[in-house]
């Protein structure tokens, strides 16, 4: 491991962490923001090093990461970051296009005011920083744009559930240049104003299925990348 791979993501960490919780966030930035590659050995005492700690901590972020698909463990080897390939993120967005839409169409139908606004705002935060190159800021915004959108859906066990596939799909979208692309930011500006639109008029129906085609034109995006093929189909082909 290189030590500017190291120094960017082992200083996520805070005082106010445990040791187990700091090297969790540690590597899982290094891991979703790409500096720790799919494949990459990952070793305890390199890792102890970059992040100044002792082993626990980091077998206990590892066992946490395997948990979540972002990290594999191979008999005799040891961990290492989880492969990409398209049978993955196939059964990644099938997962998500099965649950995600419900919960926005959930989570309209009880938006308030506040959540508007909360919403609004975190979406002009996305806007400002997507327009420039500064992809892992454009992904925490991202993320914080749609579960301000998801968490009004009253079901915090339906959230927990969709946030190892969000997480696991954001290293996809990270390297896939097509994805990051201006035409694609552009787009996806449209449909993600077309979903807060839905959402403040309380209509779940049409959130649902803005959500249901922003997934898909991803999707496809990534697939059509990794092996030519656009897999998935749009609400109206359905």
């Amino acid at each position: 491991m290189s030590s500017h791979a190291a120094s960017s993501w082992a200083s996520s960490g805070d005082g106010h962490r445990t040791l187990a919780e700091r090297a969790l966030a540690a590597l899982h930035e290094g891991i979703v923001s790409g500096e720790l590659a799919a494949g990459q050995r990952l070793r305890i005492e390199e890792l102890a090093a970059a992040l100044n700690m002792s082993h626990l901590p980091i077998r206990e972020a590892i066992r946490q990461l395997e948990s979540r698909g972002l990290v594999e463990h191979i008999p005799h080897r040891g961990a290492r970051v989880t492969e990409l390939s398209v049978a993955d993120a196939v059964q990644i967005y099938d997962a998500r296009l099965l649950i995600e839409p419900e919960i926005l169409r959930r989570a309209a139908e009880r938006f308030t005011d506040d959540d508007v606004a909360a919403a609004r705002t975190a979406l002009a935060r996305h806007n400002e920083v997507s327009a420039g190159d500064r992809r892992v800021e454009t992904w925490q915004t991202h993320t914080e744009f749609h579960f301000a959108l998801y968490d009004p859906c009253g079901s915090p066990w339906l959230l927990r559930v969709v946030k190892p596939l969000w997480e696991t799909s954001q290293r996809y979208r990270l390297t896939i240049p097509a994805v990051n692309a201006e035409q694609r930011r552009v787009e996806s500006a449209v449909e993600h104003e077309e979903m807060l639109l839905a959402c403040s008029a309380r209509d779940g129906e049409r959130a649902a299925k803005a959500l249901y085609d922003h997934l898909v034109r991803s999707a496809n995006l990534i697939t059509t990348h990794m092996d030519g093929t656009a897999t998935f189909r749009a609400w109206s082909e359905l």
